[in-house]
């Protein structure tokens, strides 16, 4: 597994985030400065710093193994930084920030036995005591995927793109204004794909904001982007 660094440099420089200037909006706004995060004892990623506004996407590139899903885990709270901080401005004062947050990570986490109705209505539940705002119905969301017509069928025996638009689905059931997606559009044909596009532009039209770890185009209009590299320690961390 590699280990990873991102450090923040001024515009042009090695590993800067490229992408539109912050704007004015006077909404929420994610900031993460100086993170560390370690896995298997090993340090994957250090100085990794940015900001996003109201509306705003961040792009995640590196190579497999860099620390781009590490990443992801830590702002959504899943996973503790060793250092650094994440804060997000704007948001819901009664609710912690991963309460604000929806993580698709590789897997759909969905049970295979229950069917797509099932699997909805359960996460829709879950999600709701910390969020406000008019949400889609499971069967408008199912629709919003193209998938309203199969809800009543098994989550196991759907194909593996289907799998993945119905995990989309559960995106629009609660709203959550930052999306953190790794890898979204993995196994999705070319007419997902769009579909996908179109669901994160109407999110972050809406005043979302959008960090997503991929290797493939998304279809976002002038996303920031952040390269993950590889992680160098200091000679005083080779001694410690």
């Amino acid at each position: 597994m590699g280990r990873a660094n991102a450090e923040i440099f001024p515009p042009h420089g090695k590993g800067a985030i490229i992408g539109r200037k912050t704007r004015e909006t006077g909404g929420m706004r994610l900031i993460a400065d100086e993170l560390r995060a370690r896995r298997g004892g090993e340090v994957v990623f250090a100085g990794v710093s940015f900001a996003l506004d109201a509306g705003e996407a961040l792009v995640v590139t590196g190579p497999n193994g860099i620390g781009k899903s590490t990443l992801l885990r830590v702002v959504a709270g899943l996973l503790p930084a060793e250092s650094g901080t994440l804060s997000l401005q704007g948001g819901d004062p009664q609710a912690r920030p991963a309460e604000q947050m929806h993580y698709l990570g590789h897997h759909n986490a969905m049970k295979r036995e229950l069917t797509v109705r099932e699997n909805l209505e359960f996460w829709q539940r879950l999600m709701s005591g910390a969020t406000t705002g008019g949400t889609p119905t499971v069967p408008e969301a199912a629709d919003a995927v193209g998938l309203s017509a199969i809800t009543h069928l098994p989550f196991g025996v759907l194909s593996a793109g289907q799998q993945r638009r119905i995990a989309m689905a559960r995106l629009l059931l609660v709203h959550r204004p930052v999306w953190l997606l790794d890898e979204p559009t993995a196994a999705l044909d070319t007419a997902s794909e769009a579909l996908f596009a179109n669901l994160v532009a109407d999110h972050c039209a809406k005043g979302g904001l959008l960090i997503a770890a991929t290797h493939r185009p998304l279809g976002l209009s002038r996303p920031k982007r952040l390269e993950l590299e590889a992680f160098r320690p200091a000679f005083a961390e080779d001694a410690e």
